[in-house]
């Protein structure tokens, strides 16, 4: 099962608002951590998952402190509270007992590969809502690389119904998460990104890169044509920037784009 901060920042990637309840369901126990006013609620919305997590947890703290607390009957079972789990999960806690902490890390467990978060930023945009183009880096394209984009399409025999804008697309959408899996985290989270702009008509038939980016290939691990994470056609070339400089460049670029204006009027045909 995902982790709800790592679920929490999936929604985020897919552009979706993930809601809290207002309501004690019957039979539930009662939390003073439940009772929002409409207001908070509102600009809590607004705020990074991340953010809107640790201001319940502290909440919750905040409530647990001011509570009576009945003499217990027992000694109580030695296991963190609720919101030390979560806590834990945010990566800022440090737990207070280091003896424990130094027998739980020897106990032997499965083997996890954790690490920092694997860290990219893609310039993105679509075709007609059929073909996906990607360009790494955090600077969107200027007039002049969206001019030589247009016109190379064109040149292919490539005309979509108008240009499409670029978007970004940052990966961690949440900062300070713990991460046990950086690559396959990295790669659900754009998987998310893309599912969630099928709501916009995004149904990507083919795969276009423009650029070169060490984690990008890590992340896509383009072969013989083809991209295994979304099971698309791939091609991948030249930044448009470099294009743009080129003039020698842009002639070895010809012959390599020639198929382009059949692959996109075959997809135009109805199946």
């Amino acid at each position: 099962m995902t982790p709800e901060p790592q679920r929490l920042q999936y929604l985020e990637a897919m552009g979706l608002t993930a809601w809290v309840s207002r309501y004690r369901l019957p039979n539930a126990l009662a939390t003073p951590a439940c009772e929002w006013e409409a207001a908070a609620l509102v600009a809590e919305g607004r705020r990074a998952p991340g953010e809107r997590l640790h201001a319940l947890l502290d909440e919750a703290a905040e409530a647990q402190t001011a509570a009576p607390r009945p003499a217990p009957a027992e000694p109580e079972p030695r296991h963190r509270p609720a919101a030390g789990k979560a806590r834990a999960l945010l990566g800022d806690l440090v737990l207070p007992d280091e003896q424990d902490a130094t027998l739980e890390a020897q106990r032997p467990g499965p083997e996890r590969h954790g690490g920092e978060a694997l860290r990219f930023t893609l310039q993105v945009a679509c075709l007609d809502g059929r073909w996906l183009i990607l360009l790494p880096g955090e600077v969107p394209p200027g007039s002049v690389e969206l001019r030589l984009l247009r016109h190379l399409l064109q040149a292919a025999g490539v005309v979509p119904e108008q240009m499409p804008a670029f978007e970004a697309f940052r990966w961690p959408q949440v900062e300070g998460l713990p991460v046990e899996a950086p690559l396959e985290e990295a790669r659900e989270g754009l998987q998310a990104f893309l599912a969630g702009r099928q709501r916009r008509g995004w149904v990507p038939e083919r795969l276009l890169v423009f650029g070169e980016d060490k984690t990008l290939d890590e992340l896509l691990t383009l072969a013989d044509g083809h991209c295994p994470l979304l099971a698309l056609p791939a091609w991948q070339g030249p930044a448009l920037g470099e294009l743009a400089g080129s003039a020698e460049a842009k002639r070895a670029l010809w012959p390599r784009i020639a198929g382009w204006g059949d692959a996109w009027q075959a997809g135009r045909e109805p199946g």
